[in-house]
């Protein structure tokens, strides 16, 4: 029978871990303008939220896309990503503004921080741990998710740029189905034509 899977299967984005990882900034992000911010004095409040919540809706929105088009996912992707440097600014403009220490890249602690994510995928435990922190760590933390996020979603772009490449959009994968299906339909017709021959022989003795 044909191959007729066109349409890529997918999984339940709830399960993806660039999906979990965003939930956990959304989560933490609300968190930190809550917790650092007068409720209704600083457009920051709305505007880190609203990146962090742009981020994770459009990682949603570009995974169930990915099962027809491979464009329509590559844009989504890149406006999450785009979503998410603007937060990852915001939390920088903090420690800036409050002379506060954005911690390198080599500091034992944002190797920890790594090693703490690579094992927990739940926003409660971050939520629970980032209550007990002061400003400067909070930053980082959250710094460091973006980081990660921020590569995982490249590494997102460059599958599916890969995949289109190879494959082509929608309307190539439907264009080779259609072949397959009528390939197969031309040979079981074939297949039939010779069965019936078989079964039913000429008489070619012809009569005196």
């Amino acid at each position: 029978m044909a191959n007729l899977d066109f349409i890529a299967p997918t999984g339940k984005f709830e399960d993806w871990n660039v999906y979990k990882l965003s939930l956990i900034i959304v989560d933490i992000t609300d968190l930190f303008v809550k917790t650092y911010f007068p409720k209704y004095a600083d457009r920051t409040v709305d505007q880190m939220f609203q990146a962090a919540r742009s981020c994770k809706q459009n990682i949603v929105e570009g995974s169930v896309a990915a099962a027809t088009s491979r464009e329509t996912e590559l844009k989504l992707t890149n406006v999450a990503k785009a979503s998410l440097a603007e937060l990852n600014q915001d939390y920088q403009d903090y420690l800036r503004h409050n002379d506060l220490k954005q911690w390198p890249v080599t500091d034992p602690r944002v190797s920890e921080i790594r090693r703490f994510a690579r094992k927990h995928d739940k926003p409660d435990i971050y939520l629970t741990k980032l209550r007990e922190r002061n400003p400067e760590a909070f930053c980082n933390i959250a710094l460091t998710l973006c980081h990660q996020l921020d590569y995982m979603l490249y590494c997102v772009m460059e599958r599916a740029k890969a995949i289109f490449l190879q494959k082509g959009g929608i309307k190539e994968e439907m264009y080779r189905a259609r072949i397959a299906v009528r390939n197969e339909y031309q040979s079981n017709q074939r297949d039939q034509s010779n069965q019936n021959d078989q079964s039913h022989p000429k008489d070619n003795t012809g009569s005196e």
